[in-house]
């Protein structure tokens, strides 16, 4: 998994995110998710952060979102840990409704994650209850190309980011206002 300093996706991000835009919505199994085409800007992402936390004082430094769900909740590496490339940071799920949750500890992880689960159903224990997932073998064969000495079960995926990271919810509820 190369990393990058742009706002392009890492290999890695980019070609599952592709696949993940011909998900069928319409009961198929399909995860609810909607990659964005490059990470969002800076600005953009300060503005949806302070609208979403109530604080004006933030900016959005600390994430890179790559893709939303249909509510409009938003995907993000949570740049946390300091120096290092962005393929390495946790995947975190901010909700529409406040709902929060670190979905990976990194991309290899959240590769795969999405052989179940998008970002939001990893975040919400009662979407994941109802979930029927159906795991894709294209999105399968992208976690096994770029992290196929990781390989992990969705379920194993999102119990170890909250066992990394169980600060997280409290962390970004601090910063509300």
């Amino acid at each position: 998994m190369n990393h990058t300093d742009g706002r392009q996706f890492p290999a890695a991000l980019a070609a599952a995110l592709a696949l993940v835009l011909d998900c069928d919505y319409d009961g198929d199994g399909g995860i609810d998710f909607e990659p964005l085409p490059a990470f969002e800007c800076a600005d953009d992402t300060t503005s949806w952060f302070r609208a979403w936390t109530g604080n004006a004082e933030l900016d959005g430094d600390g994430f890179q979102v790559f893709g939303q769900d249909g509510s409009g909740g938003y995907a993000a590496f949570w740049l946390v840990r300091t120096g290092r490339p962005v393929v390495e940071q946790p995947v975190v799920f901010l909700g529409s409704e406040g709902e929060t949750g670190v979905v990976a500890r990194d991309l290899g992880a959240f590769l795969w994650l999405l052989g179940g689960y998008g970002p939001g159903e990893a975040a919400d224990p009662w979407r994941r209850r109802e979930w029927k997932a159906r795991p894709r073998p294209e999105l399968l064969a992208v976690a096994e190309q770029f992290a196929g000495e990781r390989r992990q079960s969705p379920t194993a995926v999102i119990e170890e980011a909250a066992m990394e990271f169980p600060e997280f919810d409290d962390t970004v509820a601090e910063l509300c206002r």
